[in-house]
């Protein structure tokens, strides 16, 4: 969680009030945090950096309907972050709906062959997914949504979402026998 060292009820009001400096520590206090979120959902830095300003803009356009008392910033933020990472993958290829399976053989992959591998060697083969299939990878994976959550978000079925994950575990599988 990002710890701030400002007034957070405060520096949202600031931020609502358009007033740039508060607007820029609230971008400085989250900005490692989302930008670890919106890796997540890229191909590159390049990409994750485009995630990042519209998920900004996005953030100082509505952070007005942000409630201190219903939710937290940091997740109210992720969530944007998170959103603006699946527009992006979305634009970049469209999505197949035509894969349906209710039972997917989950592949295993080697804990050895993973324990040779840093993070960001990690990341790169995840990025590299297809796009629909990197999206369900990291939201099933990493960011622990469900099977249900995800078909909703990305208007597909719980079977395709279920797919798509198997086809990244095999994918991740064949690319970590390479190494």
């Amino acid at each position: 969680m990002v710890e701030t060292s400002y007034d957070i009820e405060l520096l949202i009001q600031d931020c609502i009030a358009n007033k740039r400096k508060a607007q820029e520590i609230l971008y400085r206090e989250f900005y490692a945090f989302t930008m670890q979120v919106a890796l997540r959902y890229s191909r590159d830095e390049s990409d994750a950096a485009d995630i990042l300003s519209n998920a900004f803009i996005r953030i100082f356009k509505y952070i007005h309907q942000f409630d201190l008392q219903k939710g937290n910033l940091h997740g109210w933020i992720k969530r944007i972050v998170v959103n603006e990472g699946l527009d992006h993958i979305k634009s970049r290829e469209r999505f197949s709906e035509n894969v349906e399976l209710e039972t997917v053989e989950e592949p295993s992959i080697d804990n050895k062959v993973l324990d040779k591998m840093g993070a960001d060697e990690l990341m790169e083969l995840i990025q590299k997914l297809p796009p629909a299939t990197h999206a369900v990878f990291v939201l099933y994976a990493v960011d622990g949504y469900t099977h249900k959550e995800i078909a909703e978000q990305l208007n597909i079925s719980e079977g395709t979402s279920k797919w798509h994950l198997s086809e990244a575990r095999k994918k991740l599988q064949q690319a970590l026998l390479k190494t």
